[in-house]
């Protein structure tokens, strides 16, 4: 196989950077984020006869999707990396002056010196399920926006009849689509086994369940429990300078932010109805922690019961989660 060569990627919205070294001399282009961007990157990688490459670009939400697969299909090694990973790197490289372009370099030195590991798509019945997940969320996201409208009280009827018959026309979608997951979960095993797994734990219901299988991609393919929860952004993180000053802690926020906002309230019902959680929240509050740093450190010992259930492929077990706790 010919040598695969570093390709940096910076994802925006609507375009990308690119970043290669070849033969001693940069290489650098930018491209609309569309298929014809896609292939016109292949085009401009072809003209300097290179067959294959090991693109890496930053995980951000669903931005780089479209480019990944393409890549990926067309038979390049490609690496979704945790953008947390590729922040320490350019600040070890000392990388004070943010471009894209130089966001690009930062990604190519990355991947060519920590060769990180393969990404691969996920499985066509995971992204049909975060289609219709994501899809029936921007749905709900549409109806509060339109209720507030309407208890807002200052509408004229005219509007208020628009505005009630727009309600009526979400709530209909939002149960069909609620109709067609539920189908879909049902016509995939796999895919309502993990469901079922999850949902065993205290707090987190089948909604919560749903969503954690079609985010995480394969959640049994993580390496640890500690990768898992920092997939999601929920993983601590300390500032320090020199010797002498020390950051107070904080979550990293760098992960699936849809995920963190949709395991709050499952962390306020475990803290109730878990035992496993109860003690630990027991600790938390003798060390004087506060209500957001208790919240998601819940999070993220929720994740890491996720983590268990499936890997173990088997359903919540207070007895034993208390002996990994």
């Amino acid at each position: 196989m010919d040598k695969e060569e570093a390709l940096g990627i910076d994802i925006a919205k609507e375009k990308f950077d690119v970043r290669m070294e070849l033969n001693g001399k940069a290489k650098k282009r930018q491209f609309a984020n569309n298929k014809s961007g896609y292939e016109m990157l292949s085009g401009w990688l072809q003209q300097m006869g290179v067959e294959h490459v090991h693109a890496c670009m930053e995980a951000t939400g669903t931005y780089g999707e479209g480019l990944a697969e393409y890549l990926y299909n067309v038979g390049h090694k490609v690496s979704v990396v945790n953008p947390a990973r590729i922040k320490g790197h350019a600040q070890s490289q000392m990388k004070r002056h943010k471009t894209d372009e130089l966001d690009a370099e930062v990604i190519r030195h990355f991947c060519e010196t920590q060769v990180p590991e393969a990404w691969e798509p996920v499985k066509p019945e995971i992204k049909a399920l975060r289609s219709l997940i994501r899809r029936r969320d921007d749905l709900i996201t549409m109806h509060t926006q339109e209720t507030n409208r309407l208890q807002s009280g200052e509408l004229i009827e005219s509007v208020r009849s628009s505005v009630l018959q727009m309600l009526k026309h979400l709530d209909e979608q939002i149960a069909e689509l609620e109709r067609q997951i539920e189908e879909h979960i049902d016509q995939h095993p796999d895919l309502k086994h993990q469901v079922e797994l999850i949902s065993s734990i205290p707090g987190i219901g089948e909604r919560t369940a749903i969503k954690l299988v079609a985010e995480l991609k394969n959640i049994g393919e993580y390496t640890n429990a500690r990768s898992l929860a920092a997939s999601v952004g929920v993983t601590p993180s300390q500032h320090k300078s020199g010797s002498s000053v020390n950051g107070a802690s904080h979550i990293s926020k760098v992960g699936n932010s849809t995920l963190r906002g949709a395991m709050w309230w499952p962390a306020v019902s475990a803290m109730q109805h878990n035992p496993i959680i109860r003690s630990f929240v027991k600790t938390l509050r003798k060390a004087k922690k506060h209500n957001f740093a208790i919240i998601i450190a819940v999070i993220r010992k929720l994740l890491h019961l996720v983590y268990g259930v499936i890997k173990n492929d088997s359903p919540f077990d207070p007895n034993w989660a208390m002996t990994k706790a």
